[in-house]
């Protein structure tokens, strides 16, 4: 149903546009501050899924920033920027790891009230941004891979409410640790291939300046 009714809307958007800036701004906008609450409500609730769900937004808002900041700038300061925020996710999904280990063993029931809350909260949130950028899915790689994130995001939201609803039904921490190692070890794996990609670009850039004698 989707596809047909805007199969025929044909967007020539470019990075220029107004529409797509003014989408990343309010995307940026809306992944930052729930980055920041929904690492708040996982550190006060106990809950390491919520910590690793933020990751997912820490990953989007630098993606929009990169995406405003630096998209007309030259490749190695573009690898740069990459490289900056493939470290960080990966030293906050090291951070998650550690944190869910520690939880295993010391850790107390995390609050799945607060989890389901802001979990949905969270699912919301992801959902409108997709629904914003669904008009830009068929522009360039660029904004078909900002919108795919967006959408593959509330999957993540969706497993936080679960394991909210499995802390609650069993009460135990193990379905909130599971959903917590899971995320974290794919934003761990996010920041290495980023890495590896920034680190593979800067030599590119590196060859491609002039060679002075």
């Amino acid at each position: 149903m989707a596809g047909h009714c805007c199969g025929s809307e044909k967007l020539n958007v470019g990075k220029g546009d107004p529409r797509w800036r003014r989408a990343l701004w309010i995307a940026l906008g809306v992944n930052a501050f729930m980055f920041v609450a929904e690492m708040g409500a996982g550190v006060a609730a106990g809950s390491k899924a919520l910590q690793a769900d933020a990751l997912d937004f820490f990953g989007d808002a630098t993606n929009y920033a990169i995406s405003l900041g630096v998209a007309g700038m030259a490749l190695a300061w573009r690898a740069r920027a990459a490289l900056f925020k493939g470290a960080t996710l990966t030293l906050f999904g090291l951070y998650v790891i550690a944190a869910t280990v520690w939880a295993a063993y010391h850790g107390s029931l995390p609050a799945a009230e607060v989890m389901g809350i802001v979990g949905i909260m969270a699912l919301v949130a992801n959902a409108a941004v997709a629904i914003m950028l669904y008009r830009f899915r068929s522009g360039d790689a660029n904004m078909r891979s900002v919108w795919i994130c967006s959408r593959n995001d509330a999957i993540g939201n969706i497993a936080v409410v679960a394991a909210a609803v499995g802390v609650f039904g069993t009460g135990t921490a193990w379905p909130d640790l599971i959903v917590a190692t899971v995320m974290a070890a794919l934003g761990i794996s996010g920041g290495w291939q980023i890495m590896r990609l920034a680190v593979a670009e800067l030599k590119v850039s590196r060859r491609e300046q002039p060679q002075w004698m």
